[in-house]
């Protein structure tokens, strides 16, 4: 609870305090470990560190300025900048080669294994979240990257470092420049949500205000 109760957007960090190598990894860990659904791990992460690298994603993305003074905000500031990709249809589509590749060499499943794990996905996707398009797979595959980005945020709570999930970025514009400067094929992977790390520059604005228990629960 004192992790939850600290961690809060941070709008602007501290560009001289840097995260030790080791707590950052422990970060990268966090989402290494998380869960996906049938544990396809459908999610690259892209660490921007470059500040010439950085500046590129400057003009369409909310992260560039801070809150209201017009400072460098997250993009600037941030000890790590990270892009999290997630994967596609070209990749995520029952059948794919990845797919079999992953399920044999990275979970080690034997033959027959793959094949139930091959049927029970298929169906998964056809019949029962109907994801039947490169555009459903894609938002499907977010999701599973938004656990990702939610286990690294609590992570770093927990050593006290603060963050700042960023979904305001256009995203033609960030994929042209995935393409064009990273050689990243947006064919195959999009741009799911950033994330800057660092430690807070000030405090929050406002105080960390949430719904009742009785307003988000319901009990059957």
């Amino acid at each position: 609870m004192d992790a939850f109760n600290f961690r809060h957007a941070a709008k602007v960090f501290d560009p001289d305090r840097k995260i030790p190598n080791s707590e950052f990894n422990t970060i990268l860990d966090a989402a290494r470990l998380s869960p996906t659904s049938f544990g396809t791990e459908p999610f690259q992460l892209l660490i921007v560190q470059s500040p010439e690298k950085r500046a590129l994603f400057r003009d369409f993305t909310w992260g560039a300025n801070g809150a209201s003074n017009g400072t460098a905000g997250q993009l600037g500031t941030a000890s790590h900048y990270v892009i999290v990709l997630s994967h596609t249809g070209a990749t995520m589509k029952a059948g794919s080669e990845y797919l079999a590749k992953h399920n044999r060499e990275v979970k080690q499943l034997p033959e027959d294994v793959v094949e139930m794990i091959h049927g029970a996905y298929s169906k998964f996707q056809d019949s029962d979240f109907h994801l039947e398009t490169d555009a459903h797979i894609t938002q499907w595959a977010a999701r599973q990257a938004y656990i990702v980005l939610g286990n690294m945020m609590t992570a770093g709570a927990l050593m006290g470092i603060d963050s700042c999930p960023i979904e305001g970025f256009e995203l033609d514009k960030t994929e042209a420049v995935l393409r064009t400067e990273f050689g990243i094929d947006t064919r195959v992977y999009k741009p799911a949500v950033m994330v800057a790390f660092g430690y807070r520059a000030d405090g929050p604005m406002f105080p960390k205000t949430r719904r009742e228990m009785s307003d988000i629960v319901t009990w059957a």
